[in-house]
């Protein structure tokens, strides 16, 4: 029998990577999008991933970047992929992905990372492969560039509610700013612009959502957001079936998402809309 060994992958390895991906297209999408990118093995490409191999071949993986992200990962991959964790230095703002990996990884390095700033231990990864049961929201559209300076506030204060500090604390906001542009330029940020009633023409942003991690099999929607002034008014579930239609309609077949277990609202809102729960993720917030 081989011994186990871990090492970083590169380009060469993007197939065999890709196919432990696809063992569980909804749960690993994180990662599989970042392997169909150009960027990947590059340095631009803003991470590395780390292979667990086996007597079998390639096992599991674990990405290596902004965040740190498991991929099939057992107790003995977890063990390695922990090691080597611990001996680079935390240089992520999380770790997430499916939660047995994710808690699994944090119990070996809460003593030296340690401690969070938080653990949402209990999220459920949900999808959607047929088309939506609640009628779409006609005015959720693509938002544009000339919108930016609707847009961008809008992901401030949503990323604010949900992470629990601002983005754009650190440097003024160019990074972040940057970040929205880029989405809003790949056609990845959909929104519902509506006049404010006596404001003279002025315009806010309603409902909006940015479609994350993008395959052409699978889609992760992130960042689903209701201006607090316009909740209780039933407009999430048909912007959410509205984002739903142009990812199947235009980009791949499946639609995922994951959201806070604690936020029974979201859940059911997103139940009415036909997603169901397909797994669970974690989140160690730094």
């Amino acid at each position: 029998m081989l011994r186990s060994s871990l090492r970083l992958l590169d380009r060469h390895d993007v197939a065999e990577a890709l196919a432990v991906c696809d063992r569980d297209v909804a749960a690993n999408l994180f990662v599989a999008a970042r392997l169909s990118g150009p960027g990947f093995g590059n340095r631009a490409g803003g991470g590395e991933l780390w292979g667990y191999h086996d007597s079998r071949g390639l096992a599991s993986l674990c990405w290596s970047g902004a965040n740190l992200v498991p991929v099939q990962a057992d107790e003995e991959a977890v063990d390695a992929f922990a090691d080597r964790a611990r001996r680079q230095g935390r240089n992520c703002s999380s770790i997430v992905g499916p939660a047995d990996a994710v808690l699994a990884l944090w119990r070996r390095l809460e003593p030296y990372w340690g401690p969070a700033r938080e653990v949402r231990a209990e999220q459920p990864l949900m999808a959607l492969e047929g088309p939506p049961v609640v009628a779409p929201d006609p005015r959720v559209r693509r938002s544009r560039l000339d919108e930016l300076d609707l847009v961008v506030p809008a992901c401030v204060a949503m990323f604010t509610e949900e992470v629990g500090y601002s983005p754009v604390a650190q440097d003024g906001g160019a990074l972040y700013h940057a970040q929205v542009t880029s989405l809003v330029a790949g056609g990845r940020s959909l929104v519902r612009i509506d006049d404010v009633p006596g404001a003279g023409g002025r315009r806010e942003v309603v409902f909006k959502a940015e479609l994350g991690s993008v395959t052409q099999r699978a889609v992760q929607v992130q960042g689903v957001w209701v201006n607090p002034r316009h909740r209780g008014r039933g407009l999430a579930a048909p912007g959410m079936a509205a984002v739903a239609r142009v990812v199947q309609a235009e980009v791949a077949p499946l639609v995922t998402l994951y959201v806070n277990g604690y936020n029974v609202r979201a859940v059911r809102t997103y139940e009415r809309v036909g997603f169901r729960r397909v797994g669970t993720f974690a989140t160690v917030l730094f």
